[in-house]
């Protein structure tokens, strides 16, 4: 059954070492995509996002510039990293590990995320949705975003590593809406 990303309820942030020291937090504010959640049997779900480039926020005007530019995400010859799912692999009770491939400056990389299925509800609206929990990292590096600088006193002011953390809400799609969306 086909299921659509909530935006409102949900997160994609981001985690990356500054000078060696500490720790700058970001997110996109742009998500948008479709789960093909097999609540019977979660290894056959199938997942496809897109975030938005130009929507990343980290507090900070003109470092979220500088990501949108060519040194980092280019947001304007690449305006959405994509997340497509390959494999799902059900790991416990309530987690999974989800395999897939992330484009980003239109270099595709695999990348895991470990998942937990947080359970469904039906809204006061009476849709049905579901809520998801995932980490990863990953090396910013492999998708060409090397841009960096060289500390006085050793070390680089930006971190490869890229710990994401996201908070996702799908809604399950009436037989109605699935129509009207192939109509």
């Amino acid at each position: 059954m086909s299921w659509i990303i909530d935006p409102a309820h949900t997160r994609a942030e981001f985690a990356v070492k500054h000078m060696m020291i500490a720790t700058v937090r970001g997110q996109f504010t742009d998500i948008q995509g479709t789960v093909d959640f097999d609540e019977q049997t979660p290894a056959k779900s199938k997942i496809d996002v897109e975030i938005g480039a130009a929507s990343v926020n980290t507090r900070e005007e003109k470092r979220d510039a500088h990501l949108k530019s060519p040194d980092f995400f280019d947001a304007e010859n690449y305006p959405y990293l994509h997340f497509v799912s390959k494999k799902v692999k059900v790991t416990g009770e309530n987690t999974g590990r989800v395999i897939g491939d992330l484009t980003i400056r239109d270099t595709t990389r695999e990348v895991a995320l470990d998942v937990e299925y947080n359970g469904t509800q039906k809204s006061p609206w009476g849709t049905q949705n579901a809520g998801f929990s995932a980490t990863g990292k990953f090396n910013r590096k492999d998708w060409g975003l090397n841009w960096n600088v060289a500390l006085e006193t050793g070390g680089w002011l930006v971190g490869d590593e890229v710990k994401v953390n996201l908070e996702a809400e799908i809604v399950k799609q009436t037989e109605a809406e699935l129509e009207a969306v192939a109509a």
